[in-house]
């Protein structure tokens, strides 16, 4: 698929949901943020309308820019709308205009590279900190030496398991998700890291010609295996593949090379096979961190949970906003809100432990265990732990120690190994790990 394809593809879905829109302001009623965003006050179809000149024009009111720059992909206008628009996308797009009507397709390259490149740094520095060459390259990552290629390709898996990028800065979770499936006897392929980036940084940027290469490339790479289903880890990514690129894709060549399932609900519609591997009683009470942002996700996670013998679940009875905690950086005063009230309920619950699904939510949480009378987990831990498998979690003992010197110095044969300069290790340490801190510890 030819960038041409791609744009002329894309146009196309953009003027069927603009022609299906009925600027009823269904999606603006229905939204959880226009509170914290301070337009709670405004008229729904005149913020809906502003919307649509944002995508047709590129400029619209204050309202709506407002509303489109702060959108955190909850998906509560998905199902308020009664007419098969999709508001989520339309937002996105309306993102993706402001952007290149923010500067010329130059700038809105260097800040698509800048943000990749960023990006990509911190994923390859944070996951050699912790991990061997064994360890990174099961994760579909080529490690610090080079080692020989296979004679020739292995038969196609029954699933290709899709990381993502960031994910593989808290690798415990992911090597969590690759052992239950061995258990399980799925096989899988995995494939992740900037080497297949969805093109959300791009897209973001207002970059689509690079956006549509990327998504375009990891497509291609994507679309092997048996089943023709691809497992995700990583929400941001499910939502530009299933929304933005699969059904451009589809749009343009006519084909839907797979269908993209997130790991959580992949787990779930296997329950009973699941359930024979959970042995061992875990006995906790665990309140579950929630993202209503993909659908069924937070209730299969809460199915799963008690399904392990021994767990309490408490509902915390807190809001479940957005996709995920790193969409929440669009509105960081709310989003510092909601921890703490969570923090603070899970305390006065008495529970053992706080369990979140995401990566980032846990990079956000997991250091106020040291301040909090509870663990802060993920699930696929508690999981793992009564099937009788665990991974450390070397990212939550390294930010727990709050000291960029002391990091480094613990990880120091992994960087002489991994050939990464320690002042580079350092400057990666304080911005990516200990300044990622959204809600400040105590003291």
């Amino acid at each position: 698929m030819d960038n041409a394809g791609f744009d002329a593809a894309f146009a196309r879905r953009v003027d069927d949901m603009l022609d299906a829109c009925t600027r009823c302001g269904a999606c603006f009623t229905a939204c959880p943020i226009t509170a914290p965003a301070g337009i709670a006050d405004a008229e729904p179809q005149r913020v809906v309308d502003g919307v649509l000149d944002i995508v047709r024009l590129g400029s619209g009111p204050d309202e709506a820019r407002r509303w489109a720059s702060t959108c955190i992909l909850s998906g509560d206008c998905i199902k308020a709308c009664d007419y098969g628009v999709n508001p989520r996308f339309l937002l996105a797009v309306a993102r993706v205009k402001m952007a290149k009507a923010a500067g010329d397709d130059a700038a809105q390259r260097r800040a698509g590279v800048e943000s990749f490149r960023r990006m990509s740094q911190d994923v390859s520095v944070l996951s050699r900190l912790q991990l061997n060459d064994a360890a990174l390259e099961r994760l579909g990552q080529r490690p610090s030496q080079t080692h020989a290629l296979p004679d020739a390709d292995p038969p196609l898996p029954d699933v290709v398991f899709y990381t993502g990028c960031n994910v593989l800065k808290t690798p415990h979770i992911a090597l969590l998700c690759l052992d239950i499936l061995d258990r399980l006897g799925v096989s899988y392929r995995v494939m992740g890291g900037p080497s297949h980036c969805c093109g959300i940084l791009q897209f973001r940027a207002g970059d689509t010609n690079t956006a549509s290469r990327f998504a375009a490339s990891t497509i291609t790479k994507l679309a092997q295996s048996a089943s023709g289903q691809v497992i995700s880890w990583c929400p941001s990514c499910f939502v530009q593949f299933s929304e933005n690129m699969l059904p451009t894709f589809e749009r343009a060549t006519g084909e839907r090379p797979f269908d993209m399932t997130p790991f959580m609900l992949f787990l779930h519609q296997h329950l009973d096979r699941l359930r024979p591997l959970l042995c061992q009683p875990v006995p906790l009470r665990v309140a579950l961190h929630k993202h209503a942002g993909v659908a069924g996700v937070a209730d299969a996670a809460a199915a799963i949970l008690r399904t392990v013998p021994g767990v309490e679940l408490v509902d915390l009875a807190q809001p479940t906003v957005g996709l995920q905690s790193a969409q929440l950086a669009s509105l960081p005063a709310y989003k510092r809100q909601l921890q703490l009230a969570e923090l603070e309920a899970a305390q006065a619950a008495g529970v053992d432990a706080l369990a979140a699904v995401y990566h980032s939510d846990h990079r956000d949480l997991c250091a106020h265990e040291r301040d909090w009378p509870f663990r802060i987990v993920n699930l696929l831990e508690i999981v793992g732990q009564s099937m009788g498998i665990a991974h450390e979690d070397q990212y939550k003992h390294l930010k727990v120690m709050q000291d960029a010197d002391a990091i480094v110095a613990e990880c120091g044969d992994l960087l002489t190994h991994h050939g990464i300069d320690t002042d580079l290790a350092r400057k990666i340490v304080v911005k990516g790990m200990l300044e990622d801190q959204p809600l400040p510890l105590r003291g």
